[in-house]
């Protein structure tokens, strides 16, 4: 199993700041891998799937830094 976890601040103002790295990961690693839709768990957006037969979790949480 694996867990990636995008760290950044979940604000529009914050959209396109350096600090949000993360959640512009986690979105390529969705897209690359079309892991499933994200979906609000643990006061975040969570997404589930498998790449290379391992189970993957990706989670951009919604909490600000």
């Amino acid at each position: 199993m694996l867990l990636f976890v995008g760290l950044g601040n979940p604000s529009l103002n914050s959209e396109n700041n350096r600090h949000n790295i993360g959640f512009k990961i986690i979105d390529a690693i969705n897209k690359e891998f079309k892991l499933s839709k994200q979906k609000p768990k643990f006061k975040g957006l969570l997404t589930t799937g498998n790449i290379n037969d391992k189970k993957v979790y990706a989670i951009k949480p919604l909490t600000f830094m």
